[in-house]
């Protein structure tokens, strides 16, 4: 047996590549079909894996083919916007609806990639892929009849995408025209989360026999976006925002809403946690999409903000407080969320004020 110690390379006879050489200039920048953009948002948005999440949820694509094909007749001979196309799969269902034409704006490079997949699908006279951001680019039309749009984040606001459909709303959307969707809710609830929030903040108190607690604070303030186990959830729900598509302005999306949950029994609180619901209303067949922990999970799961100190609850204690969500002023992709928390039961007076920073 070959000691593997003593086992050497053996030499081809073939010549090597020579690395000065051997990749021409350019060669290996769209090898993957991946083309960068120098906006990181945007970037982001032209690498395939984050599409194929996208696609793969079929809890958020099936509600938009939905509320697309069972509403054919609102679609019929209409001119349709679709803001931020990505792959173009919205733009596609609305063709598939009978829309005269479809303009599907798109910044990301992703969209070199939607102008094949409309071509591969035969729908080249029926879609035109629009390569720019919204604000910055014109349509060949005065007015549109319908804007569809997937713009939801985590906890609905991250990323200002709204803020773009807007934009087009308030440019192109015919005053009796409709929004897909129309509507969107935001959701909080209390969760018992012990053991999660021990790995994740407790942690810090001991690394390896190193104190790094100082950490603690700053670990606490970075919401958890994760799949939220609904028996953990210990309280009702309670709606915090509003928006109507069709008449919300984009200064409204900054707010500060009271809210108040019932415990539902005897526990502890370690955490608030927030969802959303969006809804094509304005049609025959309405269609609901939820992030709800109740129903089956989303990419966007749920968000999670885990309180400074866990709280003892009874059964019908109430949890009172407010909660402000703001642009980050550096980075308004960002969210700045700030939460209070009042609770006097049995156990005593407990009231914390926690900001958190959504990146």
């Amino acid at each position: 047996m070959n000691n593997s110690k003593s086992m050497k390379i053996k030499k081809s006879t073939e010549k090597g590549f020579d690395l000065e050489s051997c990749f021409l200039k350019g060669e290996s920048d769209h090898q993957d079909g991946y083309i960068k953009d120098a906006d990181y948002y945007f970037d982001s948005y032209s690498h395939f894996s984050i599409h194929e999440e996208m696609l793969k949820d079929k809890i958020r694509t099936k509600a938009y083919q939905n509320a697309i094909l069972k509403n054919k007749q609102l679609f019929q001979n209409k001119i349709v916007l679709d803001v931020g196309a990505g792959t173009g799969i919205l733009s596609i269902f609305a063709a598939q609806a009978g829309a005269k034409h479809v303009y599907a704006v798109e910044n990301a490079n992703i969209a070199i990639h939607a102008k094949k997949i409309i071509s591969d699908n035969g729908l080249s006279e029926q879609i035109t892929i629009v390569k720019g951001k919204i604000e910055e680019i014109e349509l060949p039309v005065e007015k549109v009849d319908i804007i569809i749009s997937e713009w939801m984040g985590y906890f609905l606001l991250y990323e200002s995408m709204l803020d773009c459909v807007l934009y087009a709303r308030d440019k192109y959307l015919a005053p009796d025209g409709h929004m897909f969707p129309d509507k969107a809710i935001m959701y909080l609830a209390t969760i018992e989360d012990d053991e999660y929030r021990k790995s994740k903040i407790d942690f810090w108190d001991n690394v390896y026999g190193v104190n790094m607690s100082c950490i603690k604070q700053w670990a606490l303030r970075e919401p958890l976006v994760d799949c939220c186990n609904p028996e953990q959830i210990n309280s009702n729900s309670c709606p915090i925002f509003e928006i109507d598509l069709k008449t919300v302005k984009v200064d409204e999306l900054d707010f500060s809403h009271q809210y108040l949950l019932k415990v539902q029994k005897d526990d502890y609180v370690h955490a608030l946690v927030g969802w959303f619901d969006v809804s094509f209303s304005s049609c025959h067949v309405p269609v609901r999409l939820t992030t709800s922990p109740y129903a089956e999970s989303t990419h966007w799961k749920q968000t999670v903000f885990y309180i400074e100190e866990p709280m003892a609850v009874k059964n019908n204690d109430i949890i009172s407080g407010s909660i402000a969500v703001k642009k980050n002023a550096q980075n308004p992709r960002h969210l700045d969320i700030k939460i209070s928390y009042h609770l006097e039961n049995v156990y005593g007076k407990n009231e914390q004020v926690v900001l958190y920073r959504l990146s």
